[in-house]
């Protein structure tokens, strides 16, 4: 029986802000190496020879065209990327999957698409001893063997041995205070819970099916009610909606526990696993120079010790920091101390209750057919730099209330202007007035780089109506 991944993309990471973002999270971006967390989590499990080599991933709907992007990146196959309308925790994003999987003869191996694991090797090995228990019925997770006493995860506590490699799950524990996790630690029967499953789909939907029918029933009316859509598939969101939101063990997992019937097993993992899930994580895992510190970017440091100065663009400079995290993006800056990061998400929630933008897209915001990037702002204009990828076109659309003026710079345009259609070269422009149909297209090999300058009473992305897209977006 062949494992068939299955990878969960639904985080935020508000705790990694302000390089991970709402419409830009963790998972989509390289944070450790030249591949996104996503990707290298798709990487990391294909390499498994028992692996099937196409993936299914469960997303955000407004993720959609990055994922399928990202794995086209790298070269791998999806029979589908199942979206989630909204999102509600990891069981149902699991009970979608197991339902399109239902009639696969396949293990599932459950992973969030943001972890890191540095020994692949061990990894791979531990599947392989995993597989035949999760053939046999058993749902079997993957607990991370301690190295400390950890207050930020939940545990596993091991019961008796099931074969050579695993154990019965005793119970699940919550995230212990400071002296809790230590007594874990010293008991040595205690692990990490990892997030990580082995399963197959009939297995979860009998389970299910006896402990939250009300999450069966709304996630198989949202499945079968959905519909294919290029490389997705849309579940209904009004039925999807009223399913409880739920995670995989407090849904099912801790239910199980510890019951002789319910046949859940943990397989103690040491492969330099990692959930990144705030920037002292990130630290932990990064490379080290003689004084402790972790520099990624134009970074200079003088005198400090144990910190991470992260930089997106601009020179970042720390003198005399200690146990100090500094980010560096176009739009913010963060200043934390290492044991304070994971209140990183109460600045998250600030903005929000503040109305501002900087919680949910970055300077450069990605679209389907590229990016743009906001240049310079004022009370009735602002520039963007545009970049359209190599056959890619933006939607035929009109604004009411603005007009744009577009100067090309690398690469040749495509303009649909009215009832004209006409290229523009380097260094050539063209303007488009106020209520004027239009379109923006790349018939080029190489990206279309262009200055668009808007101007206007109104310059919000709201006032776009769309008359044809090639992406299937209405708004």
């Amino acid at each position: 029986m062949q494992i068939k991944p299955v990878i969960l993309s639904g985080g935020s990471g508000t705790r990694l802000w302000p390089v991970s973002r709402q419409l830009f999270p963790k998972q989509l971006l390289p944070l450790v190496n030249e591949h996104t967390m996503l990707q290298d989590t798709v990487l990391r499990v294909i390499e498994q020879p028992q692996t099937t080599k196409d993936v299914l991933v469960v997303c955000n709907e407004e993720h959609r065209f990055l994922v399928a992007e990202q794995l086209r990146g790298i070269g791998v196959r999806t029979d589908a990327i199942i979206l989630e309308p909204e999102g509600r925790n990891t069981a149902p994003a699991l009970t979608l999957a197991a339902l399109a999987l239902q009639d696969d003869d396949s293990i599932m191996l459950v992973m969030p698409a943001d972890h890191v694991i540095q020994d692949r090797a061990v990894f791979h090995a531990a599947l392989g001893q995993a597989a035949p228990l999760a053939e046999a019925g058993y749902i079997v997770t993957f607990g991370i063997v301690p190295d400390r006493p950890e207050t930020g995860y939940g545990y596993i506590e091991q019961g008796v041995a099931v074969d050579d490699h695993a154990f019965r799950v005793a119970r699940f524990v919550e995230k212990p205070d400071s002296a809790t996790a230590q007594a874990y630690l010293a008991a040595g029967t205690f692990l990490w819970n990892s997030g990580m499953f082995m399963l197959t789909p009939r297995i979860w939907l009998q389970h299910l099916a006896k402990l939250q029918p009300a999450m069966l029933a709304a996630c198989t009316q949202a499945y079968q009610a959905g519909k294919a859509d290029q490389d997705f598939y849309r579940v209904d969101k009004a039925a999807f909606s009223q399913s409880p939101s739920d995670s995989i063990d407090y849904a099912v997992m801790e239910k199980l526990a510890g019951q002789a019937q319910g046949k859940v097993a943990v397989l103690p993992l040491q492969a330099g696993w990692s959930d990144v899930g705030a920037w002292d994580a990130l630290w932990e895992i990064g490379t080290k120079d003689a004084s402790g510190n972790v520099s990624k970017g134009d970074v200079v440091n003088i005198a400090s010790h144990n910190s991470m100065f992260y930089s997106e663009g601009r020179l970042l400079a720390g003198v005399g920091l200690d146990n100090t995290i500094v980010v560096e993006t176009a739009d913010a800056v963060l200043v934390a101390s290492k044991d304070k990061v994971q209140d990183v998400k109460g600045v998250v929630a600030w903005l929000k209750t503040q109305q501002r933008d900087e919680h949910l897209i970055h300077r450069r915001v990605y679209r389907p057919w590229g990016s743009y990037e906001g240049i310079d702002v004022g009370e009735r204009y602002q520039v963007k730099r545009i970049t359209v990828s190599p056959g890619a076109s933006l939607s035929l659309q009109m604004h009411h209330h603005r007009a744009e003026h577009w100067v090309v710079v690398k690469g040749t345009a495509r303009v649909t202007r009215g009832e004209e259609v006409f290229i523009l070269s380097e260094n050539q422009s063209t303007y488009i007035p106020i209520g004027t149909t239009h379109r923006l297209e790349n018939p080029g090999s190489i990206p279309l780089e262009m200055i668009e300058v808007q101007s206007g009473s109104y310059l919000g992305e709201d006032d776009i109506v769309r008359f044809d897209d090639k992406y299937g977006r209405s708004t």
